[in-house]
């Protein structure tokens, strides 16, 4: 390991602004100097991986990460094998901690082969106690340790670690504070995800979401305008506000929506996620009246039983949800309606599960993501009596999702043989001679082309649905 001495980490320190982002800045220069040394001294580039759990939120705090590390100086590689490894961790089930302790495990025999190597921990993850405690107490071997309020400190954090060596925690119960303006590393160059508001207030009775990402903060309009025109001059021309619920946003959401539209070079807007109680009639007219806005809305149903949905704390009953969502198809001609839907949920009867099948019959959603209900500590959900059995909820998942894929399918179908304007994002993984991109729906499209149609807008015949995607042909 790599140390400074005490007087000249002090004086350092002296020299550090107060202001945010300036003093993250400050501190990614110290830790570029101090790798760089370190990098001469190897004869070679020090490198990092950084692995995501989760959601379009944790993906985006991840560009950010990997934009400070790259600035300090190490070099991004896709395996765990590096010099610096993060996981930006997920919380919403506790499958999901599960599998970041098994990581951390075969972790443990790359740092015992080499010594040097930092592990950090950072999300959602990291905001329960008891996981802290855990990882501090039988996972030594990890270097930095800090949360959802705090993403930005990752070069301060590592700066004191570079200094003196000793594991470092630093976990924020709750914030006031927005830090952007940081340097971010985009998985694509040409499409990107904005933050438009953090935390939530919902308090479903299953989601952990409120407790490890805090209560609702909302960036400036000015400032989402402003990083939406940066990105624009560098190339962006698809762009997705973010946020645990958009329609909550602070500053009339629909207003904000015509004004990232009129910026130059931006050519589509999408939106991720819309809660059912708070989606408005001026969202709906917004939506409509811009075709730059994708024709996709994400709308989780959860639950088709007034009775659970009432349980869930979700504060709109079925048939709040069906009007809304007639309205939407109404009103925006060849909008994709996607959910999210729980299966199992404490005290479901068939008569319940039977009324969410009836929801997916008169909605047919373009797609669903479906789940069976798992007991998540530190929730309401957690407590309640009358937990269903598996084998009830197993059978219950196979004939929903057998359901949903037939909705699906009939969705796609309708377009079949019509012509459709892709974002194509990449080459086919299968076939290298195809293209892969998606529609304004959001469906994904596969077709013969050069490579040099990437992160351009391209015109597709769509000549075979295949369920969730099409084959096509470039016109």
């Amino acid at each position: 390991m790599y140390y400074i001495d005490e007087e000249l980490k002090q004086n350092i320190l002296s020299e550090a602004p107060s202001d945010e982002p300036a003093r993250q800045l400050f501190f990614i220069e110290e830790c570029r100097k101090i790798l760089s040394e370190r990098a001469e001294e190897l004869k070679r580039h020090l490198t990092c991986c950084v692995n995501t759990f989760g959601c379009q939120m944790n993906a985006k705090d991840s560009e950010k990460l990997l934009g400070i590390l790259t600035q300090i100086g190490y070099v991004p590689v896709e395996t765990e094998d590096a010099d610096f490894v993060l996981y930006n961790t997920c919380t919403v089930r506790e499958h999901a901690n599960v599998r970041v302790y098994g990581r951390l495990g075969v972790l443990k025999h790359s740092k015992d082969k080499n010594p040097d190597m930092i592990i950090a921990l950072c999300g959602c993850m990291m905001q329960e106690e008891q996981v802290v405690e855990k990882i501090r107490k039988s996972y030594r071997h990890v270097n930095i340790i800090f949360g959802t309020h705090n993403v930005y400190m990752l070069a301060e954090l590592l700066f004191d670690y570079l200094c003196t060596g000793i594991n470092r925690t630093e976990i924020l119960k709750g914030t006031d504070r927005i830090v952007e303006e940081l340097p971010s590393e985009r998985k694509y160059p040409f499409k990107c995800g904005i933050n438009i508001m953090y935390g939530c207030n919902n308090f479903c009775s299953y989601c952990i979401v409120p407790y490890v990402r805090g209560r609702e903060r909302s960036r400036r309009r000015e400032d989402i305008l402003r990083e939406i025109r940066n990105v624009a001059a560098q190339g962006v021309i698809e762009v997705m506000l973010l946020g645990q619920n958009v329609n909550s946003y602070e500053y009339d959401f629909p207003g904000l929506l015509e004004e990232v539209c009129a910026i130059d070079g931006i050519k589509r807007v999408r939106f991720m996620t819309s809660h059912p109680k708070d989606l408005s009639d001026d969202l709906i007219r917004v939506v409509r009246d811009n075709p730059k806005i994708a024709r996709h809305i994400h709308l989780p149903l959860q639950s088709g039983s007034s009775r659970i949905l009432k349980l869930m704390n979700r504060k709109y009953t079925k048939e709040d949800y069906l009007d809304l969502a007639f309205r939407i198809r109404q009103n925006i001609p060849g909008i994709a309606l996607t959910t999210d839907i729980i299966v199992g949920f404490p005290g479901e009867s068939e008569e319940d599960f039977i009324e969410t099948m009836d929801v997916v019959e008169q909605v047919r959603f373009d797609s669903a993501f479906t789940f069976i209900y798992s007991k998540r500590s530190g929730t309401a959900a957690a407590k309640m009596a009358d937990q269903v059995p598996k084998d009830v909820a197993d059978e219950r998942f196979g004939r929903l999702l057998a359901l949903c894929q037939s909705c699906s399918k009939e969705q796609t179908l309708k377009y079949q043989g019509t012509t459709g304007e892709v974002l194509v994002e990449g080459t086919n993984a299968k076939d290298p001679s195809y293209l892969s991109g998606r529609l304004s729906n959001n469906s994904i499209v596969h077709f013969k082309g050069n490579s040099g149609l990437i992160g351009k807008m391209a015109q597709v015949r769509l000549d075979e649905a295949k369920g969730f995607y099409y084959t096509g042909t470039l016109l």
